[in-house]
C-alpha cells in the first residue's frame, strides 16, 4: 500500500492529521491544479496559486472528514473544490462592486468602473455546469476532472467506473451542451 493510499485511508477513519500530511505530499500536484485552473480565469479571482490551494485545504479541513478511495477520486474532488472556490471570490467581489449590505447609491460607472465583463463569464460557465448537473451530473464531473483537474480521459474512466470510450462522448456532450448554454 502507498504512501496516498495510507494517508487517504487514514483520513476516511477520521485521522484529521492525515489530511494536512497528504496535503503536504500531493501539494507539487494541488499546485499544478490550482496553477492551471488560475491561468484559465487570468486575474479573475484576485487570487494566486498558492492562495487557492490554501484556501482549498481550508474548505478540506471545514468538511471534516470526507473518504476517497484512491489519488484520482482526491484530486478529482480537490478540482472540484478549487471551482466553488474560484466562484465564491468572484460572487464575494460582484457583491462588494454592489456595495454589499450597504445603502444603494447611483454612481456614473465611467468615473468608478463598470464590472468586469470576465466575473459574468465565469458565473455563467458556473450557472451552465449547474444546470447540466441537474439533467445529467456525471457530465459535469466529467468537466471538472478533465477542464478543472487536468485528469485524462483513462484516469477519468478509472475514477468513475467508465470505458475511455465513455468518457470521451460524456465530453463532447458537455462541451457541447455548454457551448450552446453559453451563446
Amino acid at each position: 500500500m502507498g504512501q496516498v493510499t495510507t494517508l487517504l485511508s487514514a483520513i476516511g477513519q477520521g485521522r484529521s492529521e492525515a489530511l494536512g500530511e497528504l496535503y503536504s505530499l500531493l501539494y507539487p500536484e494541488l499546485h499544478r491544479l490550482a496553477h492551471s485552473r488560475v491561468r484559465r480565469s487570468g486575474d479573475l479571482t484576485l487570487l494566486d496559486t498558492t492562495s487557492l490551494v490554501h484556501e482549498t485545504f481550508l474548505r478540506f479541513e471545514k468538511s471534516g472528514a470526507v473518504s476517497f478511495g484512491d489519488r484520482a477520486q482526491f484530486m478529482a474532488y480537490a478540482a472540484q473544490v478549487m471551482r466553488s472556490v474560484v466562484v465564491d471570490v468572484v460572487r464575494k467581489r460582484r457583491s462588494e462592486r454592489a456595495g454589499g449590505d450597504s445603502a444603494r447609491v447611483e454612481l456614473d460607472e465611467e468615473q468608478h468602473g463598470a464590472p468586469d465583463p470576465r466575473d459574468s463569464e465565469i458565473l455563467r460557465v458556473h450557472e451552465s455546469l449547474e444546470e447540466l448537473a441537474a439533467i445529467e451530473p456525471r457530465l459535469v464531473r466529467v468537466v471538472e476532472m478533465r477542464y478543472f483537474a487536468g485528469m485524462t480521459e483513462a484516469e477519468i474512466a478509472e475514477v468513475l467506473g467508465l470505458g475511455v470510450r465513455t468518457v470521451n462522448r460524456d465530453w463532447e456532450k458537455a462541451r457541447l451542451f455548454l457551448h450552446a448554454s453559453l451563446r
